[in-house]
């Protein structure tokens, strides 16, 4: 049944009762509005205040960094002959290089052939890296007069076989095995021939091939996979192109190079030999202030940016009568206090000509925000660069040149802390038994019965390691060709597991892994009937590596490797030190400083962080905002409650209007149908 409301008596029932109720509601509505603008403003300026500080984070974790510091400029007066780039151990300096001849790459090219199709053979290329005497063919025959293996490249051997064996799929095989020589086919107009060059340059780095060629019986002919033999039974390539090495000078030393890409002949220097010099080139090393400078410069930008941020968000404007969305905020005030009162302390623990950003030229100004005066910080990078870094970043320093500091954490203390060896890192190694030591006259035999093994290097299994076949006249010869089959082999080389090879002052092969620490292991799996008799190697594991140990502030430290890592919980957690070498025993002292901004990056993590203060305080403020939505719904509530009661008691109004018109009607009616004393009633 639908009501309907004022019929009876005409009266607005519907307009007195929204009239009423919005009376109501508007000063509720309004104080619920002018709240959620105010908290709205609120989230919104601290989300500007957060990103002000971000950015300020940002910039702080560049110059707490000690790699920032740690930078070296190189440059060169001639960059078409010499080009150089230095690292953080470069000292500065000025050299002059002269550069003779620059390294080459060998490269090797076989016969004629009709096609690219044409069968070449099949068998296995046996390639060995190393120094190539050879007469070239210009004007006589060519001669491969001797070899000396390179004991730091590895041997491979790749099969060619019915899948593989014409000349593009000698080419491919070569070029899929990635062994450091590649292949490709030239056609010199009478024909296709196969080009084989090293990948890497200098001397050492020449190619042997030994074929075993299993379609004629014959390695040294030339027909079959023969034809592509390079050693002293046969060179059946031609040599194109021999290895060389560069030959270059420093202030006049002479030096050579495997490569043109020469790495630390200077301390953290490398150069890039590009073309023989007539006059020398200038190499300077310098330390990279305009990097420093620049991160300098960042820092005050950010936080001249978090200033003028602040202090838009806190100001009152008497003038205006307005204030900022933050102005009074009991957060924002704290924050701004804390960050500007950490840029004003001094680094904790540094013993330098610095220790506060004014001593640097960095100052506050009147309004808050910071000024560089360039000419202090010029001298101060200019004259003691290394001290900068201390003002800023988190540094440690070392008394014994073998104890390197690597770095530390928030959790390391600032002080200085005595460091004791106890036990150096050593690497695993095994060593056969003593052999009689191979000579000319007495050579040592390598063949079917002795010529395999199997070897486990750091946990590592090898897979069947196969030795070149041949007389070997020395045991340093012997030793250079089981580290190239060693570091050869595919298992190995995939898990970057290497070893070295020595023999011995007493006539022993010994073999060492390339890794220090208890992880460090070399073990003999299986071995040839004859090897224990020939190569004094049998099944056996030698003795594995140790872990460095020692003493950091007095406190046992962890070590791995040649990795000593402070104490959990003591006040050097977090440090990390390098002991390269040296005895036992005490190994003088470490020195940790802290800088300002460590310190302020410190406190930017505490407002940053997840339930950081600006976190608490945002979410703070977002819980008042979701109250506000409960609010208006009880709000709302409250005024469908007083709608309803007055309508209600309007309509009860309505009703009674509407009887006593009624009432009124028919006492109007009655009251003109009583007959007038002395009027004519007709």
């Amino acid at each position: 049944m639908v009501a309907a409301t004022g019929i009876g008596s005409g009266l607005d029932v519907e307009g007195l009762v929204t009239q009423l109720v919005n009376a109501e509601r508007a000063p509720a509505e309004n104080r619920l509005l002018e709240q959620e603008a105010r908290l709205t403003s609120e989230l919104s300026a601290f989300g500007t205040l957060q990103g002000a500080l971000s950015n300020l984070q940002t910039t702080i974790n560049t110059l707490a960094d000690p790699r920032t510091f740690n930078q070296r400029s190189a440059s060169s007066s001639n960059t078409d002959a010499v080009t150089a780039s230095a690292t953080a151990t470069a000292a500065p300096g000025s050299f002059n290089v002269n550069v003779n001849s620059l390294a080459t790459a060998q490269s090797l090219a076989s016969g004629s052939f009709a096609s690219l199709t044409d069968a070449v053979g099949e068998g296995e290329l046996t390639i060995r890296f190393g120094t190539v005497q050879a007469t070239p063919p210009d004007s006589s025959p060519q001669t491969f007069d001797s070899f000396s293996v390179n004991s730091d490249r590895a041997t491979a051997t790749i099969s060619i076989d019915s899948s593989n064996n014409t000349l593009q799929g000698v080419r491919d095989a070569i070029n899929e095995a990635d062994i450091g020589v590649s292949a490709a086919i030239v056609d010199d107009g009478s024909g296709f021939r196969l080009l084989l060059s090293a990948t890497e340059t200098g001397a050492a780095n020449a190619l042997e091939i030994q074929v075993s060629d299993t379609g004629d019986g014959s390695d040294i002919d030339a027909s079959g996979l023969s034809r592509l033999a390079f050693n002293s039974g046969a060179n059946n390539l031609t040599q194109t192109a021999a290895a060389s090495d560069a030959s270059f000078s420093i202030n006049g030393l002479a030096l050579t190079s495997a490569s043109n890409s020469v790495e630390n002949v200077i301390d953290g220097v490398d150069l890039n030999l590009r073309e023989i010099t007539e006059n020398p080139v200038t190499v300077s090393v310098s330390n990279n202030e305009g990097a420093v400078r620049s991160a300098i410069e960042g820092f005050v930008a950010s936080f001249n940016n978090f200033a003028t941020v602040s202090n838009n968000l806190t100001a009152f404007d008497a003038e205006a009568g307005t204030a900022g969305a933050l102005q009074g905020d009991f957060s924002a005030r704290s924050i701004i206090t804390q960050v500007r009162n950490a840029l004003g302390r001094s680094a904790e623990g540094f013993d330098g000509p610095f220790s506060t950003l004014a001593e640097l030229g960095i100052t506050t100004q009147a309004d808050g925000t910071l000024a560089i005066n360039e000419s202090r910080l010029n001298d101060a990078l200019e004259s003691n660069f290394d001290s900068v870094a201390g003002v800023f970043a988190r540094v440690g320093e070392t008394s014994d040149s073998n104890v390197r500091f690597v770095s530390s954490t928030d959790a390391t203390q600032v002080g200085s802390f005595d460091v004791e060896i106890t036990q150096v890192a050593t690497r695993g190694a095994l060593e056969g038994a003593a052999i009689g030591a191979p000579t000319a006259l007495s050579p040592l035999v390598i063949d079917d019965s002795n010529d395999s093994f199997r070897i486990s290097v750091n946990g590592v299994a090898s897979e069947e390691i196969f030795l070149t076949q041949g007389s070997f006249e020395s045991g340093a010869d012997l030793a250079a060709e089981l580290q190239t089959r060693i570091n050869g082999d595919a298992a190995l080389s995939q898990a970057n597991i290497s070893v070295n090879v020595e023999f011995t002052a007493d006539n022993r092969l010994r073999i060492t892994s390339d890794r220090f620490g208890s992880s460090s292991d070399v073990a003999i799996d299986a071995v040839d009937a004859a090897t224990t008799a020939g190569l004094g190697l049998s099944v056996a594991s030698g003795v594995a590596g140790q872990d460095v140990a020692g003493l950091i502030g007095g406190v046992a430290a962890t070590g791995s490797g040649q990795t000593l890592r402070g104490a959990v919980g003591s006040p050097v957690a977090g440090v990390v030190l390098d002991i390269t070498g040296g005895a036992l025993g005490p190994r003088g002292s470490l020195s940790v400083s802290s800088g300002v901004a460590v310190g302020l990056n410190g406190i930017l993590e505490g407002f940053l962080d997840a339930n950081g203060l600006i976190d608490l305080r945002t979410d703070g403020i977002q819980s008042s905002v979701d109250r506000l939505e409960e609010d208006r719904e009880n709000l709302n509530r409250r005024l469908e409650a007083l709608e309803a009661r007055f309508r209600a008691e309007f309509n009860a109004l309505d009703t009674l209007l509407a009887s006593l018109q009624s009432t009124s009607d028919f006492l109007q009616t009655q009251l003109a149908a009583i007959p007038i004393p002395g009027a004519d009633n007709n």
